[in-house]
């Protein structure tokens, strides 16, 4: 059973020969080759035990291991990334990463026989977190949208959503087409994909970066600039929630489209695939309809949440990234026997 706690350190949540040579020819050799025997005899232990060393050094402690011994499993992420993940009134971590990397933590408990424990540790530098991971500082971060970069040094999960990069702005000052940003102050997360995205496809605009997407957004409600570019679901979720006003989303089709996924250490794949099964029981029990996982998913991004996304949307693309899958439902209960 997973638990969340809290620690003073940071907001928490409560693996064919040849023929033999003439006599003749052999013998003279004979002398100087059982020396060389004789001499190389004392290596051969040393030489057996170097690659069984080297195995050793190589075998780092994978996530379910350092669970089984700490009962904790730390999840990090930026925490401005609301409904994916930020803090509530309390400064608890909340949002629909959060809820996904709970349902990893109750698989975690069921593997490895103990309760575990959900502990967050802020999100940092964005550009570090693969190396956070790799060094077993923190085990996972979800809600990371999928980017080819990251994913030659770290894993994916399963998506656990779709997502993509679109323009907010003033109602009808832009379209949202390449050539309306041409000569605009458009604000971007420094070191983004919205950033490089930008630059390919109008090197006229004046690309304006800022440490956090919520910075960018504030400035654009300020009139410093003329429009933002960012994750939809982000972009959504300042407009809804933030009560401004006068604010559109363009266009209707994202500049590029990208899976949203659980960021995890690269080649532990014994973690791997209990995150992967984690959430597919979530994308699963959507798709069939269980009140808890429609309650869970609907509460972030579906209907009467910020985004407010159609449940027939949200069960389609499930059903996509279970296709290559095996479906996850409970078996009939043997008949009894006469």
């Amino acid at each position: 059973m997973a638990t969340l706690a809290l620690v003073s350190a940071a907001p928490v949540l409560p693996r064919s020969t040849s023929q033999p040579a003439r006599p003749l020819r052999v013998r003279p050799l004979l002398p100087a080759a059982l020396g060389l025997l004789a001499l190389l005899a004392p290596l051969a232990p040393v030489r057996a035990q170097a690659p069984a060393a080297v195995q050793a050094q190589a075998a780092p402690e994978g996530v379910v291991e350092r669970v089984a011994r700490t009962g904790t499993l730390v999840l990090t992420g930026p925490m401005d990334s609301a409904p994916l993940l930020s803090l509530d009134a309390q400064g608890r971590p909340q949002g629909y990463g959060v809820e996904v990397a709970r349902r990893v933590a109750a698989e975690l408990s069921t593997a490895v026989g103990r309760t575990v424990t959900l502990r967050f540790e802020p999100g940092g530098d964005p550009l570090s977190l693969g190396q956070r991971l790799a060094e077993g500082q923190v085990d996972l971060a979800c809600g990371i949208p999928f980017s080819w970069e990251r994913d030659m040094s770290s894993d994916y999960s399963l998506p656990i959503g779709l997502s993509g990069l679109r323009l907010l702005a003033p109602a009808g000052r832009l379209d949202g087409s390449p050539a309306s940003l041409a000569g605009r102050r458009i604000g971007v997360v420094q070191e983004s994909l919205a950033q490089t995205e930008l630059q390919g496809m109008q090197p006229a605009a004046k690309a304006v970066a800022f440490p956090s997407l919520k910075a960018a957004v504030t400035a654009l409600q300020a009139g410093q600039l003329d429009g933002v570019i960012g994750d939809t679901l982000l972009l959504a979720n300042f407009a809804r929630s933030s009560g401004a006003k006068g604010l559109a989303i363009t266009p209707e089709q994202p500049y590029e489209r990208y899976a949203v996924a659980c960021l995890l250490p690269e080649n532990d794949s014994a973690f791997r695939n209990l995150v992967n099964l984690a959430i597919a029981r979530l994308l699963q029990g959507y798709i069939d309809g269980q009140p808890e996982a429609v309650a869970a998913v609907d509460r972030w991004v579906g209907p009467g949440s910020p985004i407010s996304l159609p449940p027939d949307r949200i069960r389609t693309y499930f059903e996509t990234v279970l296709l290559g899958v095996e479906a996850i439902r409970p078996l009939p209960a043997p008949a009894a026997r006469p």
